[in-house]
């Protein structure tokens, strides 16, 4: 590539904006973020529960149609990865940092502040464990499916360029390659940018917490949250460097191993029969509660309004502004699959997996709360410290210090390829589709990131990230449903 992009240059300039912004007046750039989100939680939450459950019986629909056998790539293409390697590989950049961060507290927060009824009953135990598998679902990695089946057939079955713009040639036509296709992308770049900015400050944050815990002398704070951006930014670009055959591939097997690893240390350390209980009682309610949670917005009552609002509402839009980097990074590691094979292990393997996680870690720290006084709601300051959730509850099993420092090595290794899996998709996405995007423009965008990461720290921390997600994600709604449309006329010219 001897010269910049439109895309990239435009991309860059409004992602500096943004940085210098938030590094001159921060406390500015968290009003005009708190008013956005406001408006957008408000008036358009119907809009993200609809979209996402849309999107979510489009690509089922698609698994069991007649499309199902249509491979992503030419009919004699076979996958690049072994399976093992592509559930890794797509899990740890889908939402693997995210699951560590919050598969304690997120059970524990509903546990105590229920989506409806009373709190600390066994009833809102059952509600906090369900509704973090609806969460963390199907319903995202729907979203996930969508942008990388799209992605992957035009790239490797129409030679397209591996573009967001790209896939909407059957509803555009050559107007893609206009001012519409590069306005397309721009809005996936931006989105991309601050949805893994959002998940690079909760490692951040949880990182300061787990050595804080070790070594009290290591204040938690934002200047030490910095220093650990700094850190992990060097790592994971210099990870990116190595490319995805060999960086990304190894840190990623590596992540699920650690994560499988810390799993069963909590499964055979915790109440185990309790926990494989809930995890077989919850699933049954996840699947028959599933339509009602989907559509779920409570008019009628203002605190139940502001608790979907506060979680699946900021959960839905910090998928959708996620999916333009997990979806092209998926679909990078998904040639030779066919669509069929490729939704049903991208739905079905991740959720189970996070189901199992949720009932596990959050399971744990919930029973620790009803049936001893382990006081984990407390050490998360009553939600405002949520990345103490995890520290706290290791603080009440077996060999405590090991299993802080296994956590904190792969809050590192997610951290690493989240960011690292990021500065490749929006190499590509800025360099007209190349697989394999200039050295200069991966770490160009891995310096962004970590910068964005800090900036929003510093200009209000964990609320400033979530609103960050909720306002980059609204644009991008749009060109999810208009994709759903493209590549349904692109199959059906298949037959």
């Amino acid at each position: 590539m001897k010269k910049f992009t439109p895309v990239f240059i435009i991309s860059v300039c409004l992602t500096f904006i943004f940085i210098f912004w938030g590094a001159l007046f921060p406390q500015n750039l968290e009003a005009v973020s708190t008013t956005a989100q406001t408006f957008l939680q408000e008036r358009f939450g119907w809009f993200y529960l609809i979209s996402a459950s849309v999107i979510l019986l489009f690509v089922i629909y698609l698994a069991f149609s007649k499309y199902g056998n249509i491979k992503l790539g030419k009919d004699d293409d076979e996958p690049d990865y072994s399976m093992f390697s592509w559930f890794a590989m797509l899990f740890s950049a889908g939402m693997g940092i995210g699951l560590v961060f919050w598969g304690i507290a997120e059970p524990v927060s509903h546990f105590f502040v229920p989506p409806h009824g009373d709190a600390q009953t066994a009833e809102a135990a059952k509600d906090a464990i369900r509704y973090s598998f609806f969460h963390w679902g199907l319903h995202p990695w729907a979203i996930y499916a969508l942008i990388a089946l799209t992605l992957a057939y035009f790239k490797f079955r129409k030679d397209a360029p591996g573009t967001i713009s790209a896939t909407f040639y059957p509803l555009l036509g050559e107007r893609v390659k206009g001012p519409i296709g590069k306005t397309i992308d721009i809005i996936a770049v931006f989105a991309t940018v601050f949805g893994v900015a959002t998940s690079l400050g909760l490692g951040a944050i949880q990182i300061n917490g787990g050595l804080s815990f070790l070594n009290s002398d290591i204040p938690n704070d934002f200047s030490t949250q910095i220093f650990i951006i700094l850190g992990v930014t060097i790592l994971f670009m210099l990870s990116a460097i190595s490319g995805i055959g060999r960086g990304i591939k190894w840190l990623s097997n590596g992540n699920i191993v650690i994560a499988i690893l810390l799993m069963f240390f909590f499964l055979f350390m915790g109440p185990t029969t309790f926990l494989l209980n809930l995890f077989t009682t919850t699933i049954g309610s996840y699947i028959e509660y599933l339509p009602e949670m989907s559509f779920r917005l409570s008019p009628f009552d203002e605190s139940g309004s502001d608790w979907v609002q506060g979680w699946t509402i900021f959960y839905w839009a910090w998928w959708i502004a996620w999916s333009p980097f997990v979806g092209t990074f998926i679909a990078r590691v998904s040639k030779g699959r066919t669509i069929r094979e490729f939704i049903i292990g991208v739905l079905a393997v991740p959720t189970i997996f996070g189901a199992l996680w949720f009932s596990i870690f959050g399971g744990t720290g919930i029973h620790m709360e009803m049936f001893g006084d382990a006081g984990i709601w407390q050490a998360m300051g009553e939600g405002e410290l949520t990345e103490n959730a995890l520290f706290a509850t290791l603080q009440h099993l077996p060999f405590t210090t090991i299993a802080v420092v296994l956590s904190i090595i792969l809050i590192s290794t997610f951290f690493i390829t989240s960011a690292d899996s990021a500065t490749f998709v929006l190499g590509m996405q800025t360099t007209n589709g190349m697989l394999n995007p200039p050295l200069k423009i991966k770490l160009t965008w891995g310096l962004i990131q970590g910068g964005a990461a800090a900036v929003l720290l510093w200009s209000g921390g964990l609320n400033a990230l979530q609103m960050a997600s909720v306002i980059s994600a609204f644009p991008f709604v749009f060109i999810l449903l208009a994709m759903m449309f493209s590549i349904h006329k692109a199959l059906k010219e298949e037959f």
